[in-house]
């Protein structure tokens, strides 16, 4: 079932022509993304989807019993009521129906009702129907549910009694999402739903909207998860919407892939144009091949050329050198505390840090990550602990509130007054390379845009030279492409990387070390984001083994000498046991498919049908060779389990 058509729609600002011709369709259960650049018309769409924006043309079709829910990236609740009071206001149809059933629940136990026995009939069946529609809108489980989105969003028993008023803005925003997950509308449509949701939170969303009743449509630069919830991917660029079957990085290789193929058209349709023109220049003028030049010019004009397949859009461009190397030995940190005021916000952390290590530092809001890179580049002052650093270490620090930059003047000057023996030459072209191009050098840096202060936080980063960068989430502001380039020059950088950062993509991408903070300590990780999952997925299944041998009262076992060579057994065993489940699975699902083509070879209509028949049985023995092959390799994966 369709839940949404955008037929050609067009929109425009100050005759700036910004959407043109769209079209986009979502389908009941459909998970779609909208991606492309900032300014390129994604949450322009988004409202005139939702009718906060009129459009210039086109239509929006949404069948009347389809309720759209719309979270905008700058949403927050306002109210007076308490956490818990505000998410029960999704509910209030629920009360009326159970207030309704409990006024037919007094009616059926009025004597001059149950004395009735028609009367008593009307009112029962009332009740059942009214019982029957109470149970399927959740009415029995509605605050079990509430606990669970409020507990997924981070908001606690404790804390159902606040005030909304008393929450902090991205506390708001969590519970504004957590309130539109419990209305459960048809359509979802979310816009930068990842902001202020730390990775916990971000892993327990993923799973919910994977196993949403509706349809969804998001608005994110949240790559990690946008792979891991949508199933449709609509790039909104140079004014048109173009679909992509599949994930995000599923999309990322269809656009490689269709930029390759236009780039060999639009090359081949160019000599063709070239061919062309040189004809006719060199024939228009000769009176016995000027028929045939005018012919061909004829051609030219009427021909729909290609554009570029890459259109105007620019990228940045920029790598980071450094001044000089650092030692090898960057950094020891020993039973370090950080916080402000008395009491640590974390303490005993204890970790050390080498030259060319690319460390993530993650864990929970409100345990000090942003404060644990202030206080190693010396910001902020240490609560307890020592930092003792390297020879020739130099930090460059990246503040994701770009607190250091003054915004006192235009683009240039922010450049200028720390370099002053810089030409304006060369400040031009260097910000030409973070797309600050004419006029907007002479911007005040308190009129640009997140994007922009970003952009040229990263310009002054790439001037310091130093060999030891500090980021506090670097990717925040971006767009998907100035992500890409960031990472690319991050990878070539041939020093040391210590960063903060929510997104899992980035992380997957840069990471060379896991750092995962807690209120009373630090655990190192060697590898990715995709491993630190992976060992701590370990550590809570050896966990709960040892609890349930301890509840059966049975010793636990060690794990102690044996404990790599017990883990490698474990997940080996884990493999086997998975593949045999999606055998099993494969299976079921070719039995089903055998039976119905025996079905469909018995179906009396295709008795005198060969050419059916013959298509019909070679199906049947395609599907019998796979279930073959699939019951030989459920065999051999029961063989490698006895012998685990």
């Amino acid at each position: 079932m369709i839940v949404l058509q955008v037929n050609n729609v067009t929109k425009s600002f100050a005759g700036e022509e910004i959407l043109s011709g769209v079209k986009l369709e979502v389908q009941h259960r459909d998970r779609v993304a909208l991606v492309g650049r900032n300014g390129a018309g994604k949450s322009t769409l988004l409202k005139i989807i939702t009718g906060e924006m009129g459009r210039d043309e086109g239509d929006i079709i949404v069948p009347k019993d389809v309720r759209i829910g719309y979270l905008d990236q700058h949403t927050g609740l306002d109210t007076d009521r308490t956490i818990w009071e505000e998410m029960m206001t999704v509910f209030e149809p629920l009360f009326a129906m159970e207030k309704e059933l409990r006024q037919l629940e007094q009616r059926m136990a009025d004597p001059s009702v149950y004395g009735n026995e028609a009367e008593y009939k009307k009112v029962m069946d009332a009740y059942d129907s009214l019982q029957h529609r109470f149970a399927e809108a959740g009415g029995y489980q509605y605050e079990s549910e509430t606990r669970s989105v409020l507990h997924g969003m981070r908001f606690y028993p404790e804390d159902y009694g606040k005030p909304v008023r008393v929450l902090s803005g991205g506390q708001r925003t969590r519970l504004a999402l957590a309130r539109l997950l419990l209305s459960k509308p048809g359509l979802l449509i979310l816009d930068e739903p990842t902001n202020h949701l730390d990775i916990e939170t971000l892993s327990w969303l993923e799973k919910y909207l994977q196993g949403y009743e509706g349809a969804i449509l998001i608005v994110s630069h949240d790559r990690y998860f946008l792979d891991q919830v949508v199933t449709i991917v609509y790039e909104v660029s140079r004014r048109k919407v173009t679909k992509y079957t599949g994930n995000y990085s599923a999309y990322l290789d269809q656009k490689a892939k269709n930029y390759e193929r236009d780039r060999k058209m639009y090359e081949k349709q160019m000599d063709e144009k070239a061919k062309l023109e040189v004809f006719i220049q060199k024939n228009i003028a000769r009176a016995s091949t000027t028929k045939m030049a005018q012919s061909r010019r004829k051609v030219l004009e009427k021909t729909d050329w290609m554009e570029a397949p890459d259109g105007n859009e620019k990228s940045a461009a920029f790598t980071f050198g450094i001044g000089r190397k650092s030692g090898n030995d960057v950094m020891a940190v020993r039973d370090l505390g950080i916080g402000y005021g008395a009491a640590p916000v974390s303490s005993g952390l204890d970790f050390r840090v080498y030259r060319e290590d690319r460390i993530a530092f993650i864990g929970p809001n409100g345990v000090g990550k942003s404060t644990l890179l202030k206080t190693l580049t010396g910001r902020l002052p240490k609560a307890e602990g020592s930092i003792n650093l390297g020879t020739n270490v130099e930090f460059g620090f990246y503040d994701q509130e770009q607190a250091e930059l003054t915004g006192n003047g235009t683009v240039l000057e922010e450049i200028w007054n720390e370099w002053p023996t810089m030409n304006e030459k060369d400040i031009r072209t260097l910000l030409g390379r973070f797309l600050f191009t004419g006029d907007d050098v002479t911007k005040p840096v308190s009129t640009l845009s997140g994007g922009e202060k970003a952009r040229l936080a990263l310009a002054k980063l790439v001037l310091e030279k130093s060999n030891t960068l500090v980021l506090d989430e670097p990717t925040n502001h971006l767009d998907l492409d100035s992500k890409e380039v960031l990472e690319n020059a991050l990878l070539d950088f041939p020093g040391t990387l210590l960063f903060v950062s929510h997104d899992r993509y980035f992380i997957n991408r840069i990471a060379t070390k896991v750092i995962e903070l807690s209120p009373d300590g630090a655990e190192e990780f060697l590898g990715d984001y995709d491993y630190y999952v992976e060992k701590k997925r370990e550590q809570e299944e050896i966990m709960a083994e040892l609890a349930a041998e301890q509840q059966a009262g049975r010793p636990a076992a060690p794990k102690t000498a044996n404990a790599p060579l017990d883990k490698e057994t474990q997940r080996e065993e884990r493999r086997i046991r998975r593949a045999l489940a999606e055998a099993e699975e494969e299976m079921a699902v070719l039995e089903t498919d055998l039976r119905r083509l025996e079905e469909e070879l018995n179906l009396p209509e295709h008795a005198d049908d060969h050419v059916k028949l013959q298509e019909i049985q070679e199906q049947h023995d395609e599907t019998s060779a796979r279930h073959e092959a699939c019951m030989e390799r459920w065999m051999e994966l029961q063989t490698e389990l006895e012998k685990a």
